[in-house]
């Protein structure tokens, strides 16, 4: 599940989540607080596991853990903004 950010993506933390910014097309994405520590997660090597990070903070079904960790991953992607490592 560990994912790397493109080479032209830049991540900068905020105090309400985080922004990434593509590089190449100027666009910036807005993450809330929930979905910045999932990306962080996904991004650490040797970080946390994001699925149980977020049953750890919430109150939530493993279900729905494991589909807002895929939903995530799955709009980063198809914004090219990270790859599979």
């Amino acid at each position: 599940m560990h994912m790397h950010l493109k080479p032209h993506v830049t991540l900068t933390d905020t105090d309400t989540g985080a922004v990434l910014l593509d590089g190449r097309t100027g666009k910036y994405f807005e993450l809330n607080s929930t979905a910045q520590a999932v990306l962080h997660a996904l991004l650490a090597e040797d970080g946390p596991n994001p699925i149980e990070l977020l049953l750890e903070r919430f109150e939530v079904t493993r279900e729905r853990a494991v589909a807002d960790v895929n939903a995530l991953q799955s709009k980063l992607s198809q914004a090219d903004l990270v790859e599979t490592a």
